[in-house]
């Protein structure tokens, strides 16, 4: 897409403010920090401004680790921006801190269209206590498994939605003597294998936190996701495996495997998935040539569901900070207005396909946002598509109960206790109940800090 094009097509659906007294600046904080997509973002904003004249839109790139220490600096400081676009975890964070205006972003969704909105995704941002919104939802990612709909069309079975289809499938297509594979879900000891195994926990019911913040990670219904994960690991490709074992399934050798929504690239684009074809990372695939009815042939289980649905991804939303400028804070609030109009989402969607995943379920269906400048999204199909994007309904992680976010999650996390749990429980074939007892005892330690 040319840059001209893009420009016009942004112009064509403007937003304007009513009624400014005093000029106002609208200071932009993206996690977007390569040169090309803000170099998109910047178009947006030069469009905006144009629309309303007197409004000045500063861009600032903010790398994504560094934006908690960069809030912080500023909020020292008194000279937060006016809008940040960040994680659910974070604007979650930054709201206990008094720091977020609650108050405009649910404003701003319910100008949006509250109900144009996937349910999941408002739950992310919600704070129940006070029944407001910390950011305005806007884009993400989704995982789940990737599976071969022609062959489980062939074989007669139900899509793998559910913990018995998943199973019985994975037993189903599970043939070593071929070099095929049933499944694949991380058993290295690495984030992969985490977020595998979340998908399944929040499926469960099997959380780490309860909504008053008392550990509950070692429960009856946790012993029951790892006795089924240690199940599912019996129809991998042989050794601790991770993500990479991706080619088996992109060299036709592996029926179903956990990913997030940046793989619909590698599967629809030769080029792409030239990296997984050739034998370099595993010694027992042979190679093959690119499959150009892969994408055709897959299909996304996004939403698991065993005592209720879970999706598994990543939200990224605009939160409006508190800001005592009311001409600033009327212009954010109209800026992430204009952003969530379609021209503005399409676009930002498609600098990075399958990764920028938008929010508002009406866009996500529409022929513009479909038409993607490689065709990936055309490649699988419009209900494909639709299906895939339905599962920020049920997107759940262990760091969000009830709208309280827990820090302490990330904190366990960055130690890698889950992955060595599953490592230590899947390859070094630990009983169920002593893995959960050790990891219990990491957890309680970061907890407690002792």
């Amino acid at each position: 897409m040319k840059l001209k094009t893009l420009t016009l097509g942004l112009a064509a659906a403007g937003l304007t403010i009513s009624s400014l007294a005093n000029a106002a600046t609208v200071e932009y904080w993206t996690t977007q920090t390569q040169s090309d997509r803000l170099q998109t973002i910047e178009v947006m904003a030069d469009v905006f401004e144009a629309l309303n004249p007197g409004v000045d839109v500063k861009v600032v790139a903010v790398d994504e680790n560094d934006m908690p220490k960069q809030i912080a600096a500023a909020a020292a400081a008194n000279t937060l921006p006016d809008l940040i676009e960040v994680g659910s975890n974070l604007s979650l964070a930054f709201s206990e801190e008094g720091i977020i205006d609650s108050a405009s972003n649910s404003e701003t969704i319910k100008k949006i269209g509250q109900d144009r909105f996937y349910k999941g995704a408002l739950t992310l941002v919600e704070n129940p206590e006070l029944k407001e919104y910390v950011g305005v939802p806007y884009r993400g990612w989704i995982q789940g498994l990737w599976y071969r709909a022609d062959w489980f069309k062939e074989a007669g079975l139900e899509p793998p939605t559910t913990w018995e289809a998943i199973e019985k499938a994975a037993k189903y297509f599970y043939q070593p003597e071929n070099n095929q594979y049933g499944i694949l879900v991380g058993t290295k000891a690495d984030s992969y294998a985490e977020q595998c195994y979340t998908q399944f926990a929040m499926s469960n019911d099997a959380g780490q936190f309860s909504k008053d913040g008392k550990l509950v990670f070692n429960s009856d219904a946790q012993a029951e996701v790892l006795d089924y994960y240690k199940t599912l690991a019996q129809y991998n490709p042989p050794g601790p495996q991770t993500w990479r074992a991706r080619d088996y399934y992109l060299q036709g050798k592996l029926a179903m495997f956990f990913y997030s929504t940046y793989i619909m690239d590698d599967i629809a684009l030769a080029e792409a998935a030239a990296g997984s074809l050739s034998s370099e990372n595993f010694k027992d695939l042979e190679g093959a040539t690119f499959d150009p009815n892969l994408a055709k042939n897959t299909r996304l289980a996004a939403t698991i569901s065993n005592e209720s649905p879970s999706s598994f991804g990543t939200l990224v939303a605009f939160s409006i900070m508190k800001n005592g400028n009311k001409e600033d804070l009327e212009a954010t609030k109209a800026f992430v207005e204009y952003m969530n109009e379609k021209d503005q989402v399409v676009a930002y969607s498609h600098m990075a396909v399958g990764g920028h995943l938008p929010m508002l379920r009406d866009i996500a269906e529409t022929d513009e946002f479909l038409n993607d400048p490689k065709g990936i999204f055309n490649a699988y199909g419009r209900e494909s598509i639709k299906e895939i994007v339905a599962g920020f309904d049920n997107i759940k992680n262990f760091s969000v109960v009830e709208g309280k976010t827990f820090p302490q999650s990330g904190e366990i996390f960055a130690k890698q206790i889950i992955p060595r749990m599953i490592y230590s429980a899947t390859i070094e074939g630990k009983d169920t109940q002593e893995s959960l007892d050790w990891a219990e005892k990491q957890m309680q330690q970061v907890v407690t800090g002792k």
